[in-house]
């Protein structure tokens, strides 16, 4: 392959979890770059109630919302985490120092929840802060991490994100790691969602501490701010991989401050940087539009791939360069590749396929994960697209001459061997 492929992989395959070489080969794990608690080999997929609903959350809508993942569908494709956010905890602790639900709210407790959520297939998650307070003015849990986590594992909680308003002022690479050491301690895996807002760049720290880490500040449901979100998230992808990925905050898709082109380019943008996909609408009450997006298999499965590569962006062109192009390998010899449009105007996208680190002269099949369909001719030279503006398009691309799969699996365990002592190395005092 072209240096730039080797180039892409060289930094990427660090992340790799499991190498697919085939439909009827199967790959040798790899081990994780991540907390080694035996989360996040994949994206956390699921749904978060903050985006939408804020602080006006009850245990009623969080047993609505377990009944639509299981009803829409949105489950049986992925979707299975239901992650309460702020504002379920009682605004002071119990007498025994103990978090506890709100009484007026959840009235049955998160056990209660846990339990329903389980019943379903389904797992629950929680917010707490690794701060005296929440960012809502709820109990932290700074000073009170083993008591909590040890409270969580009793509820059978399965996901905490973890927040940091209201802190000592101390640096989040020594209040973090404190939960996630009780959160190892006790006798449930719990994944561990780390949300400092980028300020310490903790995608060179995080990856023995959390399983995710968020790189950004909050999202907002505009193109303005999700485009901002992406600029800021995307130097960060040689870090990301299984067990450990980089977070740019829930999903907007669905609230109704973007147009379906630009929620469909947010989803594959989130999709291809390997993000955490956490739906962040009503999904009581979601348009096919929506549905249309946040079931789009294809598009998931980029997210879900067993390389863990995060994709990242390989080209700017046009006025302002405003016409890009995105790209990362997957497994099973293919590269995902969107052409994005963040101009005002419709535009013709095209991206060399030497620039995507294939040789000159090769042949490739296209796979148009939009339009579920493949592209009739073979494409040679570069793949072009006419794209409307704030649109995308995507495509599974895969050389149409069959390589020496053991080659490349062999190859591809070197790269990753190489970047993991990197990244150890980054990561040894935390």
């Amino acid at each position: 392959m072209a240096s730039v492929r080797v180039l892409l992989l060289l930094l990427a395959a660090a992340s790799a979890v499991q190498l697919s070489i085939g439909a009827a080969a199967e790959a040798a794990a790899v081990p994780t770059l991540g907390l080694d608690n035996g989360l996040g080999g994949r994206p956390p997929m699921g749904w978060n109630s903050w985006n939408h609903f804020a602080c006006n959350i009850s245990e009623d809508l969080i047993r609505d919302t377990i009944d639509s993942l299981v009803e829409t569908g949105l489950a049986e494709i992925g979707y299975n985490y239901v992650n309460i956010d702020d504002c379920w905890q009682a605004k002071a602790r119990d007498s025994k120092g103990n978090l506890v639900a709100d009484p007026e709210t959840f009235p049955s407790g998160i056990k209660a929840l846990s339990d329903y959520a389980h019943s379903k297939g389904l797992k629950l998650g929680v917010y707490s802060d690794a701060g005296y307070y929440t960012c809502q003015r709820r109990p932290g849990s700074l000073g009170f991490e083993m008591q909590d986590a040890v409270k969580f594992a009793e509820w059978e909680v399965d996901y905490l994100k973890y927040d940091n308003c209201f802190n000592d002022l101390s640096k989040p690479e020594l209040r973090y790691p404190v939960m996630r050491d009780a959160l190892l301690s006790v006798d449930r895996a719990i994944f561990f969602s780390m949300c400092e807002w980028g300020v310490d760049q903790p995608a060179t720290w995080a990856s023995k501490v959390g399983n995710s880490w968020r790189t950004t500040g909050d999202i907002r449901d505009s193109w303005y701010s999700m485009v901002a979100i992406t600029d800021q998230n995307e130097p960060w992808w040689p870090y990301a991989g299984p067990g450990g990925w980089n977070d740019p905050d829930m999903l907007e898709v669905g609230n109704g401050g973007m147009t379906t082109a630009e929620y469909r380019a947010h989803f594959s943008l989130w999709a291809l940087m390997k993000s955490p996909l956490l739906i962040g609408c009503d999904i009581t009450n979601m348009t096919e539009d929506t549905k249309s997006i946040l079931m789009n298999k294809e598009v998931i499965d980029i997210n879900q791939d067993s390389l863990g590569v995060q994709g990242h962006r390989v080209l700017k062109s046009g006025s302002g360069g405003l016409l890009e192009v995105w790209a990362g390998p997957l497994s099973g010899n293919r590269t995902v590749v969107a052409l994005w449009n963040r101009g005002v105007w419709g535009a013709t996208i095209s991206a060399d396929l030497e620039l995507l680190g294939f040789e000159a002269g090769s042949e490739l099949t296209a796979r148009d994960v939009w339009k579920h369909e493949d592209v009739s001719k073979p494409v040679t030279g570069s793949i072009s697209a006419d794209v409307p503006s704030h649109d995308v398009a995507m495509y599974i691309l895969r050389e149409a001459v069959k390589v020496d799969a053991n080659a490349e699996n062999a190859e591809s365990f070197a790269r990753f061997e190489d970047v993991r002592k990197v990244r150890a190395g980054r990561a040894s005092s935390v």
